[in-house]
């Protein structure tokens, strides 16, 4: 998979990512993670790519005219890569046109358009969906917006989708980037040492993910759960089952909206030990779910 950053900050982009298993990952040629300077395509003989918004404002704002050269540039590359299209071709019909069916309008050589994301507060929230969709694609463009934002006419044309990674605002795109590059990556066949960890992590399964512990068996006067080591692989499954659901109903109600239970789930009062409490929860989250058809 090929992540395409385009940047005021090049080496931010590509020394946060040069290292564990990301680095690791492009090294043995899984993914490939290039950052284009935007400023390297400006017309300005300064290298200036901003200016002062019409209509009076705080801020300034980045021009169309590099960020466009920029992503053309790339979105040259990928179509001729992929098509042997000239670059000509290619900028035929815009990229962003979803019905456009042409390689050469700036679609992969699956005849899919080539995602571009813009990282911006004003995009919807990232989650891990988001992330098994942008790892089917074969390129992405990531583009990094500083200042006040890019000028809204090369948005329009370039951009298919609108990212943020939450409710706040940073300095620019590109550390928002970067947790998007790592996410995905984590999804590409072979990124990890085991594939199936990506399994079971939080949010895989709509909640998040149960306690975990390593050695020693005992530290600082407090055990591991018996339950993790009694090698009864069915009951450690239904213990994590079981704290998972009330981990994600103490940290992340709003998560449990999308919890499906099991029948199998309700024979787990009896299995798997809990407090009290606990099971006051655990009864009342099976009969939410009762009530609304989905157990």
């Amino acid at each position: 998979m090929n992540f395409h950053i385009l940047t005021l900050f090049p080496e931010m982009v590509l020394n946060g990512l040069d290292t564990s298993i990301i680095g690791r990952a492009e090294e043995k040629g899984l993914i490939h993670v290039e950052a284009r300077n935007i400023r390297d395509y400006t017309n300005d003989r300064h290298k200036k790519v901003d200016d002062y918004p019409y209509g009076g404002g705080a801020g300034m704002l980045m021009q169309a005219q590099p960020v466009y050269d920029c992503w053309k540039a790339v979105r040259d590359e990928i179509v001729s890569r992929g098509s042997g299209n000239t670059a000509a071709e290619a900028d035929e019909i815009k990229s962003g046109d979803s019905t456009s069916e042409s390689a050469g309008s700036g679609n992969s050589s699956s005849g899919r358009r080539i995602r571009t994301v813009y990282l911006t507060p004003q995009g919807r929230t990232f989650t891990q969906k988001d992330a098994h969709d942008f790892a089917r694609e074969e390129d992405l463009i990531l583009l990094c917006g500083h200042y006040e934002g890019i000028d809204d006419r090369v948005l329009d044309r370039i951009c298919t989708d609108y990212i943020s990674i939450g409710d706040y605002v940073l300095t620019g795109g590109e550390l928002p980037a970067m947790i998007l590059v790592d996410a995905v990556s984590r999804l590409v066949p072979g990124v990890l040492h085991n594939d199936t960890s990506a399994e079971t992590e939080s949010f895989e399964s709509g909640i998040l993910e149960y306690p975990q512990y390593s050695r020693p068996e005992v530290w600082e006067g407090e055990k591991v759960p018996e339950v993790l080591l009694s090698g009864d692989h069915k009951k450690v499954d239904e213990w994590r089952r079981v704290r998972a659901i009330l981990r994600t109903y103490e940290r992340r109600p709003d998560l449990l909206k999308n919890l499906h239970f099991k029948k199998a789930d309700r024979k787990l009062l009896k299995r798997v030990e809990m407090t009290a409490e606990e099971k006051k929860i655990f009864e009342k989250l099976l009969q939410d779910h009762m009530d609304s058809d989905r157990i």
